[in-house]
């Protein structure tokens, strides 16, 4: 036998660790990983050490790398997939979740030479798991669909046949189930995403015609169509001159949320949405997306991005989603990211409503999430119900916790929100286009119907712009300040700060000291209970740094 092989026969018969049922395909000679190999590209090394762990018998993963101070890799590693510390996922420990993770260790590590070459540094052989053969073609990284096999089930599903019609002939052709590269939910997965990205006749022409003459009525109309390798529709990002020109105004804050499905597709429509001078909700671009990944996510924010010329807005509001947060920190480093705080209080019932105290955990975690006044109270209070009803490995806790200063309105309180804390502004959006869309709809039908439902957004502005140019609010107090807003305000906004006016009136301040050209007071607020019953009462001190050290105060 030739150095560095070796014979799975005889790897079967002195090692513990390996499945004692091998299949017989893989009973052949396989070249070891060594120190020093060398190879021309990252895929090439790959490669070499998937074929050796497929004859071997487990499976592999890219572990992690570092790049030099120019961004170029340097050095990475591929392992053992059973490589990482196990972690239970269940929010039960009665019902345990399975898991493949055994800390193994086996692995090589990649150095990338200053030549552009590719060397093996070093290498561990031994795993901490049965190793089996005769399984390999079940590991993720060895279900391959080629572009025949997509070819043959796209043609099958458009002329009806079943998708188990059409992996049954894939198997039959193969050979058998143990000569194929993928399974059955790899195909269901495959047809299932080119469903999405299919067109039906008219569809694609009535996009092109529908962008040609916004583009014609006004140059200022932006879209941007993201293409998948057989040039179909993927995504598909646009903003007309009017949603452009109002971000220039409105840019404070944005919320995205993508929980509603337009069309037959399933491509989930994706409004930026923020809010006006009227406090009423304006679209600010929109997007049709094939799916939910980080990569999708990044596609769209950079292209909502470079139409309103590179500049971000100041805060955005978004659902609890991962890969929408890799995006966001990627596209919007600068921007001040909150979580809906809806979204997150409804799933109270989901996560804890098993436990004994539910009721009991319910009514602090809400008072420790609306009434804390400061951050300092927030934590102690959290900490203290974590003890008290034994939390300590909720998950789910533990996750809102470690981002409490992206959801908690104690921690966010020091950012502008417009008044917002969740996503209803994109939901009362998506509600809007109710009229005009529904599940069964085309995409042609929706480019169709969604200039529509715009003119009536815009008519419903227009009205609102007549009413404040029409009318009046009366003031409360007739305080300067207050006719000041008066005449810069329109009236749902000026009712709003009224609202703070009539706030005043539960409040007595009185002057502590001064300090230099700072005068310090104390606020005490009488805060209402129920049914406007009285409450308690909550100090705060208020510190002015106005004051004229010639004029006095």
């Amino acid at each position: 036998m030739e150095e560095g092989k070796i014979d799975l026969n005889e790897m079967k018969d002195n090692t513990d660790h390996v499945d004692q049922d091998p299949s017989p395909s893989t009973v052949e000679e396989v070249k070891l990983p060594e120190v020093g190999m060398i190879f021309s590209s990252e895929e090439e090394v790959r490669t070499f050490y998937n074929s050796y762990a497929t004859n071997v018998g487990f499976g592999i993963s890219k572990l992690g790398g570092r790049n030099g101070d120019d961004g170029k890799q340097k050095y990475f590693s591929i392992g053992c997939a059973k490589n990482r510390k196990k972690v239970s996922q269940a929010k039960n420990v009665l019902h345990p979740r399975p898991s493949s993770k055994t800390n193994c260790k086996a692995k090589i590590n990649v150095a990338v030479r200053n030549d552009g070459n590719f060397v093996i540094t070093s290498v561990y052989i031994e795993h901490n798991h049965i190793l089996s053969p005769g399984k390999s073609r079940h590991f993720r990284c060895n279900k391959v669909l080629n572009s025949a096999t997509k070819r043959k089930l796209e043609l099958n599903d458009q002329a009806g046949i079943t998708l188990s019609k059409s992996f049954h002939s894939c198997v039959v052709e193969a050979g058998g189930y143990e000569n194929l590269s993928f399974d059955e939910r790899n195909c269901r997965n495959y047809i299932s995403e080119a469903r999405r990205l299919r067109l039906e006749e008219g569809d694609a022409e009535a996009l092109s015609t529908y962008f040609c003459r916004m583009q014609s009525r006004n140059p200022n109309f932006f879209y941007v169509v993201d293409l998948d390798g057989e040039s179909r529709i993927k995504n598909i990002f646009w903003a007309d001159a009017r949603c452009r020109a109002a971000y220039d105004y409105f840019c404070d804050v944005v919320t995205f949320d993508t929980t509603y499905l337009t069309n037959s597709y399933d491509m989930p429509f994706a409004p930026f949405v923020g809010v006006n001078h009227h406090g009423q909700s304006i679209l600010l671009g929109c997007g049709l997306i094939s799916s939910e990944d980080s990569a999708t996510f990044t596609w769209l924010f950079n292209s909502w991005l470079t139409c309103m010329h590179g500049s971000a807005p100041k805060a955005i509001i978004m659902d609890q989603c991962h890969a929408m947060a890799i995006a966001i920190e990627k596209i919007f480093p600068n921007s001040h990211h909150r979580l809906c705080l809806w979204h997150i209080m409804k799933k109270l019932s989901a996560k804890l409503g098993g436990h004994v105290h539910y009721k009991m955990i319910k009514k602090q975690l809400k008072t420790i999430v609306y009434n804390s006044l400061t951050v300092d109270e927030c934590d102690e209070n959290w900490l203290k119900m974590i003890e008290e009803f034994k939390l300590e490995n909720n998950d789910w806790l533990k996750s809102l916790y470690k981002e409490r200063n992206r959801w908690i309105p104690v921690y966010v309180k020091d950012h502008f929100w417009v008044g917002m804390s969740t996503t209803q502004r994109s939901e009362s959006m998506n509600a809007f286009f109710d009229d005009y869309v529904h599940s069964k709809t085309s995409l042609k039908q929706f480019v169709e119907q969604y200039d529509s439902a715009l003119k009536k957004n815009i008519e419903n502005e227009k009205k609102l712009d007549f009413v404040s140019f029409n009318s009046i609010m009366p003031v409360i107090l007739g305080h300067p300040i207050e006719r000041q807003f008066q005449n810069a305000y329109t009236n749902n906004i000026f009712k709003l700060f009224q609202d703070e006016i009539r706030g005043l009136m539960f409040c007595d301040a009185s002057l502590l000291r001064e300090e230099g050209t700072t005068l310090i007071f104390e606020v005490v607020e009488n805060m209402l209970g129920q049914n406007g019953q009285p409450g308690r009462e909550v100090s705060f001190r208020a510190y002015d740094q106005s004051v004229d050290e010639n004029e006095g105060y």
